[in-house]
């Protein structure tokens, strides 16, 4: 470690002449280094540094991953577009009629018109409401007249009034001796896409750094400990590269012509020479609830904590009440709702969690301790059940933690029956699944090769290991009407 070369006087080894080496680890006044010293603070720093081998876990478990596994299914699919079909509303209704004019029978419908001949509506604004039956419909102006039953006309039932007026359609009535001569109505249903998109990322260490042996112990996220050596970049790049994975079905929005992605041919404007392959991007879960869900903003508001969180939770399941009404529900909620929910439970309990024990847990099997052991606390409002957690991602401070503009998502559980264009038929799937690339050939869903001739590749002249990561999917979003969406705009 350095000598004193005791012929000249002359230090010429790493120690400085007033340090005296032991053979043995012992406390004496003349093996003493001040590191304060100037004369010692290059030495010291150089060659007795103190280096704790356990690296400090300061932000804990870093991944974000989870949810759709949680919630969803992963299922293969060939093609670069996956088509759904989702049935629509049995009965006919519409809201945003207008008359044609203030005296006038004749009401403007919207949307895809299905009123018939002979068709009874009740026909209502505000709390006014009408029984009427129709007499004259005209398809290519999507106009209906409708005769008053109890009124001589529209305007002595509602005034002059031209807008804001619904309809919906509860019979028909026919005279004697008088024929169908209504058209049939088919069933149109509603059909959605989405496609998959390719994501890639790789880590790579060149052939020299890969000679320098630099151990340090941690706890990965996963759930192993151990000693890493410099492949501890990379399975960082993975663990990176998972999240992303999700995050995308979460985030992703589809791009539109004439945006700055895309030209108004579709074509890309930032990739050179990419004109036949365009970006298309894809639909995530958060896009899909705001186009086709129902979007819920400033839960609780700014009320005292759980004073207003009933009111507006009940006002969400009148909303459910008119979609699937599907039973069983699991919130994903950011620290803030959840302790909104926390004490809107505890308020009806009496100041405790007793509620929580109302769910049935079905989802789980009738097991809360499993529902439990998922982080979820079951409790029961009106005929619906609903299993809270926290979402990781919503609380994260470089994600939508960052943000905080999303407090939350109900997701409803169990399966739909759907039918899938590209098999042909009816099947059952979860309402949230993801939906990856595969053939005998390629299996897309997680790729990861090794390049380069570090590492037991050799395939170039590289000097460095290079560890590529692929996927291509998307998220199938099925029912969103039955998804809630909780935003923040304070």
């Amino acid at each position: 470690m350095g000598f004193v070369n005791n012929n000249t006087g002359v230090n010429t080894g790493a120690f400085p002449a007033q340090i005296k080496p032991m053979p043995q680890k012992m406390t004496l006044p003349d093996n003493y280094i001040n590191f304060h010293d100037s004369n010692f603070s290059t030495w010291t720093q150089q060659y007795l540094p103190e280096l704790y081998e356990a690296e400090v876990e300061r932000y804990g478990n870093r991944t974000l991953g989870g949810f759709l596994r949680m919630v969803g299914a992963e299922m293969p699919m060939t093609s670069d577009q996956v088509i759904w079909s989702e049935q629509n509303r049995l009965h006919i209704a519409y809201e945003g009629v207008e008359r044609t004019t203030s005296s006038s029978n004749v009401f403007k419908i919207p949307g895809n018109f299905a009123l018939k001949i002979n068709n009874t509506v009740l026909l209502a604004n505000g709390n006014t409401t009408a029984k009427c039956i129709v007499s004259v419909i005209d398809i290519a102006n999507s106009e209906a007249t409708l005769l008053p039953y109890q009124d001589a006309d529209i305007t002595a039932a509602f005034g002059s009034l031209e807008d804001n007026y619904k309809l919906f359609v509860y019979g028909s009535e026919f005279p004697k001796g008088v024929g169908n001569n209504q058209d049939s109505i088919e069933p149109v249903p509603s059909t959605f896409s989405n496609s998959p998109i390719i994501m890639k990322d790789y880590f790579e260490v060149s052939g020299s750094d890969t000679a320098q042996i630099g151990w340090i112990e941690i706890a990965a996220e996963d759930g192993s400990a151990g000693y890493f050596w410099y492949m501890k970049s990379e399975a960082e790049t993975r663990l990176r590269f998972e999240d992303y994975m999700e995050m995308m079905c979460v985030e992703g929005v589809k791009a539109d012509a004439g945006s700055a992605a895309l030209d108004a041919a579709g074509n890309t404007l930032f990739v050179p020479g990419a004109t036949n392959a365009p970006v298309k991007g894809t639909q995530g879960l958060f896009d899909a609830i705001e186009d086709r869900g129902l979007v819920w903003n400033d839960f609780a508001g700014a009320a005292a904590p759980g004073a207003g969180a009933l009111g507006d939770f009940d006002a969400i399941l009148k909303q459910l009440d008119k979609q699937g009404a599907i039973e069983e529900n699991m919130l994903f909620l950011n620290r803030a709702t959840a302790l909104d929910f926390d004490d809107m439970i505890a308020a009806q309990a009496g100041g405790g969690y007793a509620s929580t024990q109302a769910a049935s847990y079905g989802l789980f099997e009738n097991e809360q301790e499993m529902a439990l052991n998922f982080g979820f606390a079951g409790f029961r409002r009106g005929s619906y059940d609903f299993y809270k957690t926290d979402w990781k991602y919503l609380n994260d401070a470089t994600t939508r933690g960052m943000i905080r503009d999303i407090d939350g998502v109900m997701v409803p559980a169990g399966t739909s029956t759907v039918y899938d264009q590209m098999l042909g038929q009816n099947i059952r799937r979860p309402f949230l699944h993801v939906r990856y690339r595969a053939s005998q050939a390629d299996d897309r869903r997680y790729k990861s090769w090794i390049t380069g001739s570090v590492g037991g590749a050799y395939t170039s002249d590289i000097d460095a290991m290079q560890v590529h990561f692929l996927t291509e999917r998307c998220l199938v979003t099925q029912a969103a009407n039955n998804f809630v969406l909780f935003k923040s705009t304070v």
